[in-house]
């Protein structure tokens, strides 16, 4: 007997699979609206990562609300993160643009991604780039936009990212850099742990003396 293939069946289970993955996120989405995650993808990524590497890996991550968290840490990671958090949808297409122009150029290729793109990473997808995992990431974008709304976004991102080898939330961050807490980080402390998110593993913050300059004079051109 020959197979012959059903492109009508074959479609519609794509789309039943495409609704229930989206069904699932929205669900989560909703549910973290108002709970706080116990973990992430991202870090259950690098859990697996240690084991089968058989390394130690000990895990630092505390979720604490944002009004624990200092304004200067939170100003400091946007101006570092996303200038325009507050004024795009998910998507900041004037960077996308500006990255594009400078590849063009054959300048060095500079980030685009949003707070909430790196959130949405963070929370359901990996840390691998891959044409794929951006798709999919860029889909869910919309939906985290619209059922968490900034405020949200902004308190999960700054709770979930990793700010040093297992080191995940800013209250984690605070103590194991400064031996303090999230909500004590003054302006130039918040530069420098805001300076050391592209490259969480390897950057100390007393060693961000250049780039935390940047952030600080960015925060003060956005009036921080």
């Amino acid at each position: 007997m020959r197979f012959r293939l059903q492109p009508k069946r074959v479609l519609r289970r794509v789309l039943l699979v495409l609704a229930a993955f989206y069904g699932f996120i929205a669900l989560s989405l909703l549910a973290l609206r108002f709970l706080d995650p116990p973990t992430t993808a991202l870090q259950a990524e690098h859990r697996v990562e240690s084991w089968f590497s058989k390394g130690s890996y000990r895990m630092r991550y505390r979720f604490v609300p944002l009004n624990r968290i200092s304004p200067a840490l939170q100003h400091a990671v946007i101006a570092a993160e996303d200038g325009r958090f507050y004024q795009h949808s998910g998507f900041d297409w004037q960077q996308i643009q500006d990255a594009i122009e400078d590849e063009q150029e054959g300048k060095r290729l500079r980030g685009a991604s949003t707070i909430t793109q790196q959130l949405v990473k963070n929370l359901f997808l990996t840390a691998r780039g891959s044409f794929l995992r951006k798709g999919v990431e860029a889909s869910i974008v919309p939906l985290a936009e619209l059922i968490l709304g900034k405020r949200r976004i902004l308190e999960l991102y700054l709770n979930v990212i990793e700010w040093g080898p297992g080191v995940y939330g800013a209250e984690a961050a605070a103590q194991y850099h400064y031996r303090t807490t999230a909500f004590a980080i003054g302006r130039d402390s918040a530069a420098r742990l805001a300076a050391i998110l592209p490259d969480p593993i390897r950057r100390r913050p007393a060693r961000m003396d250049r780039y935390s300059a940047i952030i600080l004079e960015r925060m003060a051109l956005m009036g921080w």
